[in-house]
């Protein structure tokens, strides 16, 4: 198993929110702000590291006909979890985020990754799996949370810049500015993921090659040296 293939995956290549385009209810809902993005991505990241580890290890132990419950009793440990330490000693996120930390227990993306993956492998491979898809999350909600931020308010994390603050757009502050800034962000990711490498010159590529003997292809050697 390439261990570095299932960190990155969930990066940009299958990245969960915007390939996957899954866990798009706190993505929309809460990306009014670049905090509030890192601060949720984070704290799904960690959620799914733990529970991914955690299904990993008792996976030959959890009977197939309540995997489901157990998965859903695994997860909400965690997120209880990472609700007392965001709401100790982060209150402000905590008070932000509000209902939508406690719906990380139904996040389709933890779930998900629970039955297709840390059910079926090893536990270093699961926590990389984890650790791949929650940095994926937290990159998209924050590029999204910082976008609309910037637009919408004029700041970043709170601090207002410079000539933004007179020229803003309540429009991306709104529901509807969240669906255009995410399919923007899609697009731009797609563009990026599907790139296809420049075409080799030579006879290979060209075209006219069946009715060529060839001697182009010495001329371009002689010009590239």
């Amino acid at each position: 198993m390439n261990y570095g293939k299932e960190f990155t995956k969930g990066i940009i290549k299958e990245n969960p929110v915007l390939v996957g385009l899954l866990g798009m209810c706190p993505t929309l809902a809460v990306t009014t702000t670049a905090f509030n993005g890192i601060g949720m991505g984070l704290s799904t990241m960690f959620v799914l590291i733990c529970s991914n580890i955690v299904i990993s290890l008792l996976r030959k132990v959890i009977p197939s006909q309540v995997k489901l419950p157990c998965y859903i009793v695994i997860i909400a440990s965690f997120v209880t979890l990472i609700q007392f330490l965001v709401h100790g000693f982060v209150p402000s996120l905590y008070t932000s985020l509000g209902a939508f930390l406690e719906l990380i227990t139904v996040n389709c993306i933890i779930l998900g990754r629970a039955e297709m993956f840390a059910s079926k492998n090893n536990l270093l491979a699961s926590a990389l799996d984890g650790a791949g898809m929650g940095i994926g999350f937290t990159l998209a909600l924050f590029l999204m949370g910082s976008v609309r931020e910037i637009l919408g308010s004029g700041t970043w994390f709170g601090l207002t810049i410079p000539g933004m603050a007179s020229h803003t757009m309540s429009l991306f502050v709104m529901p509807a500015g969240g669906f255009l800034v995410l399919g923007f962000v899609i697009a731009v990711v797609c563009a990026i993921a599907n790139r296809k490498p420049p075409k080799k010159l030579g006879c290979d590529s060209c075209p006219n090659a069946e009715g060529c003997d060839g001697s182009c292809d010495g001329k371009e050697e002689e010009a590239k040296a």
